[in-house]
Formats: structure tokens, C-alpha cells, sequence
């Protein structure tokens, strides 16, 4: 399945009082790490927004666990690769690297969104197109 990894400098507003990256911090991390995977796919978020008329890809479900903290200062690595491909629904696996060793993992799901004629978010089917690319490895 499709992955990316990218490098990521902890900056001081991400840290809280004991010097270490406050947790909400991590999932606006791995939230521009799927976006990140999205645009080394092909599929920017103007493009899915502009070209496709989706809203996007909303998550309905995600879940971290902590292994070692990061402090101001760190460059982290954070390795992001599809999981599942569902009808309307995927699924990522964040790894956050500290050097060799992994601080953080998550895992989300999310579904492919647009609006109805009432202006609802609704689930929809994701684009073959989409799940074409997404079942690839990266080249």
C-alpha cells in the first residue's frame, strides 16, 4: 500500500510546561502527515476539493499510543502508510521516530466525504482513481 514519511522539527509552542510535545500536538502531526500522503499520491486537497467536489477525507476514529516523549529541538520522522481500503472508508498507521526509536504510533480511519443536496456530510464511495493509487507502493 501507498506510504510517506516526512521530517518534522519540534518547535518550542509545541511543548507543554514539563518541555515535552503536548499530545494534541501529535495528532495535528499526523493529520498534515495524511494530508502529506495525499499530495505525494497526486490528490492535494485543492484538487480532491476543486476537480472531485469532495470535502475530503474526515477521520471518525484514531488512536495513539505514547512511547517515548519529544522536546523542543527534536527532528522526528514520521512514516505514514495505508492500512485498509474500504468502500468509503481507509485506514493509516503513523509511526513518529525519534531518532531509531518510535515515540509515537496512530492510527486513524477516515472516510470519503461530500456534501448532499442538503448540505450534510455524507460518505461516499472513494474515486477508483483514488483507490487505484492508494493500493500502489510508493515508486
Amino acid at each position: 500500500m501507498f506510504h510517506n514519511t516526512r521530517q518534522v522539527s519540534i518547535e518550542w509552542g509545541d511543548c507543554d510546561p514539563a518541555d515535552i510535545v503536548f499530545y494534541p500536538r501529535y495528532f495535528a502531526f499526523f493529520d498534515a502527515s495524511t494530508g502529506a500522503l495525499f499530495d505525494a499520491m497526486g490528490f492535494t486537497l485543492k484538487y480532491i476539493r476543486d476537480e472531485l467536489h469532495a470535502v475530503g477525507y474526515p477521520m471518525v476514529d484514531t488512536r495513539s499510543q505514547f512511547f517515548k516523549p519529544s522536546r523542543y529541538g527534536d527532528v522526528v520522522t514520521i512514516h505514514s502508510e495505508l492500512t485498509h481500503i474500504g468502500r468509503a472508508s481507509f485506514g493509516i498507521r503513523h509511526r513518529l521516530f525519534n531518532g531509531d526509536d518510535l515515540a509515537v504510533e496512530c492510527s486513524e480511519k477516515r472516510v470519503w466525504a461530500c456534501h448532499d443536496a442538503s448540505g450534510a456530510l455524507k460518505a461516499l464511495p472513494i474515486p477508483e482513481q483514488i483507490k487505484q493509487r492508494m493500493s500502489t507502493d510508493r515508486p
